[in-house]
């Protein structure tokens, strides 16, 4: 009898193979979803790193910006005139421990005291500054009337009825001005003659024109028979100048600088940039101390971070 031949094997397709099947699939999702997670964790490590890193690093910006800010009251002190840091808007700048620190100061006697230029003064300015010269005389009759203590209106000036009036809820202080933000507030004023302006202006001068041997162009734009581009030249052959050293630098209206001792009162701005790149920087106005009783300044102004 001849054996039998033998039967192939068949595969089973029942249910322990699907179960085989479904744990496999089950296994790679498993897999995937860990790969997930931990490649989301390792994104997350890493970004909370940057923004770590990036906090540390515009923390040390500002601090540096800060020691610029001592610094460079230490050189306005300086008794010396050689050694002394020259405030008339200029731009210093050196390198500590890898860290470019950039120093402007500006003696606050170059700029326009909002509270001490009269109304002629303040339509020479709007007009330098591209008013017409209707336009610039109302203009300065209501800052004039903003400021001054009584409510009688000026020719072409504003008081509280005219501001009510026009739908404003800020009426005028008649009071001086506390700040140079203030006269935004003036009826009328465009904010970006204000913008145009506020590098010049002061509340702490207490003069009526500024000192050209420290004014930056905005302010000297104050001056009568004085254009813009004038102002601008004036100011780069100012700063190309060391203190005391070359020819007299003369205005059209032949004003020659004359600078007068050391002021008290100093705009500073300084800015910190590390070498990653990341920067900080501030704007602050001073005001010397003396020797003994007081520290070295006061802040009468703060400003940080801005791009400008």
């Amino acid at each position: 009898m001849s054996p039998s031949p033998h039967r192939p094997v068949r595969m089973s397709s029942g249910p322990r193979c699907r179960q085989r099947g479904i744990a496999l699939v089950l296994v790679l999702w498993i897999l995937i979803l860990l790969t997930v997670t931990t490649g989301a964790f390792a994104l997350m490590a890493r970004m909370d790193q940057l923004e770590a890193n990036q906090l540390l690093s515009g923390t040390k910006a500002r601090f540096w910006a800060e020691a610029g800010l001592n610094l460079a009251v230490v050189q306005l002190r300086e008794p010396e005139d050689d050694l002394r840091l020259i405030a008339d808007g200029r731009p210093y700048a050196t390198e500590i421990e890898g860290v470019l620190i950039e120093v402007s100061a500006t003696d606050e006697r170059g700029k326009l005291d909002i509270n001490a230029a009269s109304e002629a003064t303040w339509a020479i300015l709007f007009t330098n500054h591209g008013l017409e010269p209707a336009d610039a005389e109302l203009l300065a009759a209501r800052v004039m009337d903003w400021r001054d203590p009584d409510v009688v209106e000026r020719v072409n000036g504003a008081e509280e009825d005219t501001y009510l009036a026009e739908g404003e809820s800020v009426v005028p202080g008649n009071r001086n001005f506390m700040l140079v933000d203030e006269l935004l507030q003036v009826l009328g004023m465009p904010y970006e003659l204000w913008r145009a302006m506020e590098p010049g202006l002061t509340v702490y001068s207490r003069t009526d024109l500024p000192d050209i041997a420290f004014a930056p162009a905005e302010a000297l734009l104050a001056i009568p028979d004085i254009t813009e581009e004038e102002a601008l030249n004036f100011v780069s052959e100012r700063h190309s100048q060391e203190s005391g050293a070359g020819p007299e630098i003369t205005l059209p209206n032949g004003q020659t600088v004359v600078a007068q001792g050391r002021g008290l009162t100093y705009s500073i701005r300084v800015k910190a940039t590390l070498p990653n790149g990341v920067w900080d920087q501030i704007e602050t106005t001073v005001r010397l101390g003396g020797t003994s009783g007081e520290g070295p300044f006061r802040i009468l102004r703060w400003r940080e971070g801005f791009n400008q």
